[in-house]
């Protein structure tokens, strides 16, 4: 596959200028009568563009750009899935698109039930006791499940003792963001010989200061925590509590759950495990899944069931952290979710895993003869691989991917391997293209290094100065 990037000199929206254009009708006299002077509005400025010029402009862009719906979605960590437009179809039925954000809930009782109804999904999944659908993206609910355990803590009277979270360094960087913005000090302890937790490390580490312990399982590196019941016991048996970053979930749902592990506190990801869009800031959906001990913490409202049969807005939680968001959350993404889970049922979510664990040790086969993948057990949902053993850059290897139409992976994450590849496939990609890409990266391998760094060359723009990019924006709106 040669892939050649569309190039247009594409205008702004505001910029274009169509010759047959839609005239905004004068708003009728007698209506704006009726609206007090004070709260009239000038009316928006709005360009004024033909519809063909608009669908043109989209259509454009779409082609001078990546997306999910075109290919394989490699990143590691992001967990990049297609997106079922079934899906998108019920989040854009105007019954729920049309609702206004401040509607009485006895009037929305459909949209109350669907987040009942999650809710109880994520619970069941997690085998947690209480969820709230709250934050609007994963690294939100992190924080929200800091601001949870910080509150627990507080109402027992250990928050001034216990200032300290401990993070493994295989953690994703949003972890220790989330621990130092709710007031906790950072602890780091280093991974084990074989990519897991260092035990010993723990131990060390570990005592009446520490108030929590976040991990995901499988980690960062596609390896599953075997001896997790043990690290939540020496959790617990200190007194801390125990996280569970879902950013991998997609690796275990159906199979096991951070509840059945001894996990606390847990936050999802709608957009990477149940298949919703995200990417470029969002949009994104973090749910925070907690047991019953801490259920009273949870941000307000949470939809609740009367006995009567309707569905109602619970604020009376007596130790709630507030609000962190509006009470529906990202409702176009939880609508997504819902939908994702009730098509796909149980069994269905279990194949789901199933299916990404087959396709990321099927890459692990193709590839581990040119590669060198570090840790070399059964990965579960992603894999990690250097590209130090073939002389070649990771980051001009993942240059050589883009000219095949390919998008490049993960590279140097995480920071414990070198020059390496984070590799997530996910269920949704065939065989096919798991060949394909597989392919492309010993390709990329075996091609002269003069040759590799000149890399991409089928694109609107070439090799570009990262680091002055990301420190000289320049930004368009």
């Amino acid at each position: 596959m040669t892939y050649h990037q569309a190039t247009y000199d594409e205008p702004l929206l505001s910029e274009i200028h169509s010759d047959n254009r839609y005239k905004v009708p004068d708003a009728d006299e007698n209506l704006m009568a009726l609206i007090p002077e004070e709260i009239r509005s000038a009316g928006a400025k709005l360009p004024e563009i033909a519809e063909y010029d608009v669908v043109r402009h989209f259509t454009r862009l779409s082609q001078m750009n990546y997306g999910v719906d075109l290919g394989i979605y490699p990143l590691g960590s992001c967990t990049m899935k297609f997106n079922p437009k079934f899906a998108d179809r019920i989040a854009s039925m105007e019954e729920f698109s049309e609702t206004h954000p401040l509607i009485g809930d006895q009037n929305i009782q459909g949209s109350l039930k669907i987040m009942y109804d999650l809710q109880r999904y994520l619970s069941e999944l997690s085998d947690m006791d209480a969820v709230s659908l709250q934050p609007l993206a994963g690294a939100q609910g992190e924080y929200t499940g800091i601001l949870i355990i910080r509150k627990y803590l507080e109402s027992i009277g250990e928050l001034e003792k216990r200032k300290e979270i401990i993070i493994p360094d295989s953690a994703h960087g949003t972890n220790p963001a989330s621990a130092a913005m709710a007031g906790f000090d950072v602890v780091e302890i280093p991974s084990s010989s074989d990519g897991t937790v260092d035990l010993e490390a723990l131990k060390s580490a570990i005592s009446d200061r520490t108030a929590a312990f976040m991990i995901t399982n499988p980690n960062t590196l596609g390896l599953f925590e075997k001896r997790i019941t043990e690290i939540a016991e020496i959790v617990h048996g200190s007194g801390a509590l125990l996280y569970y970053d879902g950013a991998n979930f997609n690796a275990i749902m159906g199979i096991t759950s951070p509840g059945l592990m001894g996990f606390d506190v847990v936050h999802f990801n709608l957009h990477k495990t149940f298949a919703t869009p995200h990417g470029g800031g969002g949009p994104g959906s973090g749910p925070v899944g907690v047991k019953k001990f801490l259920s009273e913490f949870l941000p307000v409202p949470v939809v609740e069931k009367a006995d009567d049969g309707r569905y109602f807005l619970n604020y009376d939680l007596r130790n709630t952290i507030g609000k962190v968001a509006p009470y529906y959350g990202a409702f176009s993404t939880i609508l997504r979710a819902w939908a994702y889970i009730t098509y796909h049922g149980y069994d269905g979510l279990t194949e789901n895993t199933v299916r990404a664990v087959l396709n990321t040790n099927y890459l692990v086969k193709r590839l581990q003869n040119d590669f060198k993948i570090p840790f070399g057990t059964l990965k579960k949902h992603e894999l990690v691989l250097t590209t130090e053993n073939t002389g070649k850059r990771a980051l001009d290897m993942a240059k050589f991917l883009i000219d095949l139409g390919i998008h490049a992976p993960t590279v140097y994450f995480p920071l414990n391997v070198h020059e390496d590849m984070m590799i997530e496939p996910t269920e949704t990609v065939s065989r096919r293209d798991l060949d394909v890409f597989a392919d492309a990266l010993i390709s990329a391998s075996k091609q002269d290094d003069e040759s590799l760094k000149s890399h991409p060359v089928n694109l609107s723009v070439g090799r570009i100065d990262e680091v002055k990019a990301a420190r000289q924006l320049k930004l368009h709106w």
